[in-house]
């Protein structure tokens, strides 16, 4: 990629970062440009697709939750690596207004740009569970598809203003349903 290409690439992204942040996933494409200061045309030669923008945008963000399993994976007690990668899987859920309704769809579509990331953090996600299960420490009748959608509706619930204020003790009362161990109304990790 040119310097200008690469250039103008990190601009929109950062650019669109904001705007998504500010507009959620309705954000318009229109918008995003004139703000990075480019035409409509240099966005969609970079980001020919919405979906395709908001895969570059969170793309960092899932591999980041897919590597910090494996490192939980190796540094805590399955229980606690769980419950620690859940809490920061539900806050980067709800970091962007409408990426739950992206990721959902991504989730079931392997032609989608998101379906390969949203796959390896389900996969990530699976195996902190499969850990914690082995261990007793959570409950066995749910799968990885369980865990990634309770982490997605809790993402999107504590993402709406009304319920952001709750979204620790939210945690605690999932978590307490998944880990056999925990109580809904032990300390705030």
């Amino acid at each position: 990629m040119r310097a200008d290409a690469r250039k103008n690439y990190s601009r929109l992204l950062a650019v669109a970062r904001e705007v998504v942040t500010e507009h959620g996933a309705d954000a318009s494409m229109r918008d995003i440009a004139r703000r990075a200061e480019v035409g409509l045309a240099t966005l969609l030669r970079h980001f020919p697709t919405r979906e395709g923008l908001f895969e570059a945008l969170l793309r960092e963000n899932l591999d980041a939750l897919t590597q910090k399993a494996s490192e939980l994976e190796t540094s805590s007690p399955p229980d606690d690596a769980l419950e620690s990668w859940f809490r920061e899987g539900v806050a980067f859920v709800g970091s962007y207004s409408g990426v739950v309704a992206l990721m959902a769809s991504a989730h079931a579509d392997p032609d989608s740009a998101l379906y390969a990331p949203c796959m390896a953090v389900r996969s990530a996600g699976a195996r902190l569970l499969l850990r914690a299960q082995d261990e007793g420490t959570a409950r066995a009748d749910m799968d990885a598809d369980d865990l990634f959608a309770l982490m997605s509706a809790l993402g999107w619930l504590v993402g709406q203003h009304s319920f952001a204020s709750r979204a620790d003790h939210l945690c605690r009362i999932v978590a307490s349903a998944i880990l056999t161990n925990r109580s809904s109304s032990g300390p705030i990790r």
